[in-house]
């Protein structure tokens, strides 16, 4: 083959397919704009048409409203009762007083009232028989005199007879004609007031507030039947105008005398009417010719424009490609490229397989990344590092006029409490079942049941959050003040649902402590040091008890005299931030109150025998972490002269303790998570070894040892046991000569048979073609083949 005619070909191809990248898009954006610059031209017409039909329903039912208002009225007319208009003197003062309701009303051309069961109908023009008046001076052709009758004495609701040629003094008028019975809303109505309306005043409010519109317009009755037409077009056929009369409100697009159409529909909530206007679709497009015409000259130039930059850009980049497909024939044995291009497809499945399973494992580690970070919100405050605060505000726990508070549940009574009750049952199955319940621990379950929780009715959001190895749980509650419920008791029915919900598990309430609740999510931590306050005071020494920090020593608790004092409050609050290690609780606490102090302005000596409270407190929080140093400095730390010394040496002194503190605790879990993995490693042969009994015999929770062992280990619990099994049959299947099943009874896996598939999943073949390739190697002194194991 030709290497200039290949050459050639493929730079054609290449010419060709950026000339492609150019031209199809602008082809595409070109027609986008076009059909935009028609949607939007469209939907402004029509959304006009819209308003100015909006306009005219408000317009026809305010007149119709007015015939009803004047129909009230004359009820209420002393003047044109049955007795007033029948009474030889008064009478003609009631046919003034018609005329002047006919006066009222710019639509009406007649007014009539009749009473029912009489001859007689009652006119502004005076009195007349009602057979003359519907006989012979508006003769309805449509309307027999038996209907007449019937529609005039019975009909409880306002009526409107459809639009009709009137003849009318020997002229033909189209008429409407609007019969109201009064009372209005009356069950049982005495008269009826008949409105004679002429179509041509409702087609001009039209026309005029319509102002050139160039269409059909219709008002349809609730029933689906014409009132009134006026066409500017070709009039539509009595098929169409019945599927114009069921369109429900809004824009329509339809075929009407083969064309298509823009219909637009109102109904009104008043009478039930609808009104309806037509438009033909090609009056939208004749206004756009200037739009069409700019879109086609700047297509015309950008493609002039980009036709010789696109041939230039694949000339430029002609060679590189070149070389790439002469190296991957190369690489595949002189393969054609269609072979390369379905590797590209290859790897582009794989890379949207990759993110796909990215977002998955992204989904799946959301509520983990929300605890963590509000475990950290908790322990240390807001942290400073930009990227960690993203994650925060990602996880949408700030809004508006939110709060915060932290609250501590306690579960070492749940287990117990939970059958100390129930198992005195006579009933020998229940005792047996209960009995069985209790070898499991409840609170094994209690994070689970606790780790996000609703209260709509509440609007409170809550999270929980393992914050230790006891048995105890932080639950960060976000939550909004209801209008009608006080701060504080819509606090306490938080906690109160939150206790209801344990009891329904457990059959028993929990010990809870309560923080402050704060209106910014960065001071959590401070609610949370003050829950943990109040769980370790209990103002109780009874169970279950609920002890809120606001409560522990109150102003107005103490005695008069000794406001200088420093209260129990702040020293616990300051004691138990020490405890947990957090030292910006712990720093704002020791600034508090040392401002507090030196603000009441005291004597000297009386303020260094305050401070010593303060003093002692943190030394006692050395002295527990094991700072034995800071207990020989003492005498130094009291000697102090000014507040600022002290105040200085204290938060030195409180950055040493939360260090010390939080490595303890550090020490403490790596201590405990050693003991778990020998205790795993030793009893990984036992088929019962599960992760909730591995938990309940270190008397921890079995999520939060989940979570810990995957940190320490890198694998889930299940992972690390099933490798542990796995290697320990294959270190049998090498050394004896025992049967297969044996071994896997022997490790602790009771279902041979899924073992087996697992194992083949894992190294590529069956235990047994594991064992045969292992002797083939020993008798060739070769070592096992690792890419199948």
């Amino acid at each position: 083959m030709n290497p200039k005619r290949t050459s050639s070909r493929l730079l054609r191809s290449y010419m060709l397919s950026y000339l492609l990248i150019f031209l199809i898009p602008l082809i595409l954006i070109t027609v986008l704009v076009y059909q935009s610059a028609v949607k939007s031209l469209r939907t402004e017409i029509e959304q006009s048409n819209v308003n100015q039909l909006s306009q005219v329903r408000m317009t026809i039912d305010g007149r119709m409203k007015e015939l009803s208002d004047i129909a009230a009225r004359i009820s209420y007319d002393n003047n044109l009762t049955s007795y007033m208009v029948k009474h030889p003197y008064y009478s003609r003062e009631a046919i003034n007083t018609l005329a002047q309701y006919r006066a009222n009303s710019s639509i009406i051309d007649e007014l009539f009232l009749y009473f029912h069961n009489d001859s007689m109908i009652y006119s502004s023009q005076g009195l007349s028989n009602l057979n003359v008046v519907f006989g012979r001076t508006y003769e309805f052709n449509n309307w027999t005199n038996e209907q007449i009758t019937h529609d005039l004495n019975e009909i409880n609701y306002p009526m409107t007879r459809l639009t009709e040629q009137l003849g009318t003094h020997s002229r033909q008028r189209s008429m409407l004609l609007h019969i109201v019975p009064i009372k209005p809303a009356d069950a049982y109505p005495y008269a009826s007031v008949v409105y004679l309306i002429e179509e041509s005043k409702l087609t001009g409010m039209m026309d005029s507030i319509l102002n050139d519109f160039k269409g059909n317009s219709y008002i349809f009755d609730n029933t689906g039947q014409v009132l009134t037409v006026n066409n500017h077009d070709q009039p539509v056929q009595n098929q169409e105008l019945n599927t114009l009369s069921q369109l429900g409100e809004g824009i329509h697009s339809m075929m009407l005398n083969g064309k298509p159409q823009s219909v637009v529909s109102v109904t009104s909530a008043q009478n039930g009417w609808t009104y309806v206007t037509t438009m033909p679709s090609d009056q939208f497009f004749s206004r756009i010719f200037h739009i069409q015409t700019l879109i086609i000259l700047v297509f015309g130039l950008i493609a002039l424009a980009g036709i010789p930059i696109a041939v230039l850009l694949a000339r430029r980049q002609y060679h590189p490609l070149r070389d790439l497909v002469e190296f991957a024939k190369e690489k595949t044995n002189h393969s054609t490229i269609p072979s390369v291009s379905s590797g590209t497809s290859n790897e582009w499945t794989w890379i949207k397989n990759t993110l796909h399973d990215y977002r998955y494992q992204m989904d799946m580690q959301e509520p983990y990344v929300r605890h963590q970070c509000l475990l950290l919100l908790m322990k240390h405050g807001k942290p400073e590092d930009p990227e960690t605060i993203r994650v925060i505000d990602s996880l949408g726990l700030e809004a508006d006029h939110h709060q915060y508070f932290v609250m501590i549940v306690a579960s070492d009574i749940l287990s117990e409490a939970r059958y100390t009750d129930t198992l005195q049952a006579t009933d020998t199955d229940i005792a047996e079942t209960q009995r069985l319940e209790k070898l499991l621990d409840p609170y094994l379950f209690l994070p689970d049941i606790l780790a996000e929780i609703d209260l709509p009715h509440l609007n409170a959001h809550i999270y929980g959050i393992e914050y230790s190895s006891g048995n105890r749980l932080a639950l960060a509650v976000c939550w909004h003040q209801l209008e009608e419920v006080e701060r504080q008791q819509q606090m306490k029915q938080i906690v109160e649902a939150v206790r209801e919900i344990v009891f329904e598990h457990y059959y028993t309430l929990p010990t809870v402590g309560v923080g402050t609740s704060y209106t910014r999510l960065d001071e959590l931590n401070q609610s949370f040091i003050e829950a943990a306050t109040a769980m370790e005071y209990r103002l109780t020494d009874t169970q279950h008890s609920v002890t809120y920090f606001d409560q522990l020593n109150s102003e107005a608790d103490r005695p008069s005299g000794e406001h200088y004092w420093i209260t129990n409050e702040s020293l616990l609050k300051l004691s138990q931030s020490l405890k947990q290690g957090n030292i910006m609780v712990a720093s704002h606490m020791v600034q508090t109150v040392v401002a507090d102090v030196r603000s009441q302005a005291l004597p000297l000596s009386l303020m260094r025998c305050v401070l010593f409270d303060l003093l002692n407190t943190v030394l006692k929080a050395a002295s527990e972490v094991g700072l034995i140093r800071s207990i020989r400095d003492m005498p130094k730390l009291a000697s102090f002269e000014r507040t600022e010394e002290l105040e200085e040496q204290l938060h030195l002194l409180i950055a040493r303790i939360c260090t010390c503190a939080e490595h303890k605790e550090e020490t403490k879990q790596l201590s405990m998570m050693d003991q778990v993995l020998a205790y795993v490693r030793e009893q990984y042969c036992d088929y019962a070894l599960s992760l909730e009994g591995v938990a309940q015999q270190f008397s921890i929770s079995s999520s939060y040892l989940s979570r810990t062992f995957k940190e320490k280990t890198g694998y889930t619990f299940s992972q690390y046991v099933w490798q542990l099994r796995m290697d320990e049959v294959i270190r049998q299947m090498n050394d004896t000569n025992d049967p297969l099943k044996d071994i896997i009874l022997r490790v602790g896996y009771l279902d041979t048979a899924n073992f087996i598939r697992k194992f083949k999943k894992e190294t590529g073949c069956t235990p047994g073609q594991y064992r045969k390739q292992s002797l083939q190697n020993e008798d060739h002194n070769l070592p096992i083949n690792n890419s199948t194991g």
